[in-house]
């Protein structure tokens, strides 16, 4: 018999010993029924006759219980979750600053030189080419703008979203990180119910507005993004908050705006302008006294704006009232 042949014999031999032995594990040797394993006891029994096989099981399951998905997550033994706001999506290793070992006693000089070069190549192993660096710049800054407008992680996750996607679309020549980085933000705040005016953009921004305003456009128009206008009504519970102003006083604001809309007088406005007007009129409905200027600085628009754009809400009341 020669060496092939007698390969392939051991091969079907093996095949068909694991077959039966597959089988023997599915199957109760005694009386041929299925088997069940009972978790809570460990066991695999027949369903038939009731014949426990095998018992003390190892349970690789955890040992606490959950009652919904946000108390599983929390109780769970594995790392942090990716996350798209970090370049490398949060899988790598970081080195902290803190010269403590594991005790917290402070390292020795040479214990310290060594880690710094440590993180200085665990740094450099991190950015290992140009668009990883260019991704670790932009994310950076949409954290950095984020935070100083106080918009929530949904916001800052879907503006790295974004990001991303404009840098694999090749959007990016031509254009700087930090200005496409401003327009990531300022679409993902709008897209997520949660605008911020491009004055407010640009004020922690490190473009000009007129920048950001064309960069926007393109990547919206580049990306296919579905950006719905800002509802002037969206900026009232911030405006509001910023103004200490009381439930009334903000449901008034949302009553003007929607008699505004119904009256057609928003077409054309500037949302922000119409949302901080409304809130100053809401605040003298409420007897809550509230100057223009306040309002002007908490909405970062013109006195001259609240003005006639008060003006115009009264008068949108008015008429929903005549009709």
């Amino acid at each position: 018999m020669s060496d092939t042949t007698l390969r392939s014999h051991e091969r079907a031999t093996q095949q068909e010993t694991s077959e039966n032995e597959q089988t023997e594990t599915h199957v109760c040797p005694e009386c041929g029924g299925t088997l069940q394993s009972d978790s809570e006891r460990g066991e695999t029994v027949c369903s038939e006759c009731g014949l426990v096989v095998e018992e003390d099981e190892i349970d690789p399951g955890p040992e606490w219980r959950a009652f919904d998905a946000k108390e599983k997550d929390q109780k769970s033994r594995v790392g942090a979750p990716t996350t798209n706001m970090m370049h490398d999506k949060g899988l790598s290793t970081n080195i902290g600053w803190q010269d403590k070992d594991a005790y917290g006693n402070s390292l020795s000089s040479r214990q310290r030189e060594k880690m710094q070069r440590l993180r200085t190549w665990n740094e450099r192993f991190r950015t290992r080419d140009s668009k990883e660096r260019n991704l670790k710049q932009a994310l950076g800054e949409i954290d950095r703008m984020a935070s100083a407008l106080g918009l929530p992680e949904n916001v800052r996750e879907t503006a790295s979203v974004i990001y991303r996607r404009a840098l694999d679309e090749d959007l990016l020549p031509g254009r700087s990180i930090e200005g496409v980085s401003t327009a990531s933000l300022y679409a993902a705040a709008r897209q997520a119910g949660n605008p911020r005016s491009l004055d407010e953009i640009n004020n922690v921004s490190r473009v000009e507005k007129d920048e950001t305003a064309r960069t926007y456009r393109y990547v919206v128009r580049e990306l296919g993004l579905e950006v719905k206008p800002a509802d002037p009504a969206s900026y009232v519970p911030r405006f509001a908050s910023d103004l200490d102003l009381s439930e009334e006083a903000e449901r008034h604001a949302r009553d003007l705006l929607e008699n505004a809309k119904q009256e057609g007088v928003h077409s054309g406005k500037s949302p922000v302008g119409l949302a901080a007007a409304a809130v100053y009129a809401a605040s003298l409905l409420a007897n809550e006294k509230v100057t223009q200027n306040e309002v002007s600085e908490v909405a970062n628009i013109s006195e001259v704006t609240i003005r006639n754009r008060y003006h115009e809400l009264l008068e949108a009341k008015e008429g929903i009232r005549t009709a």
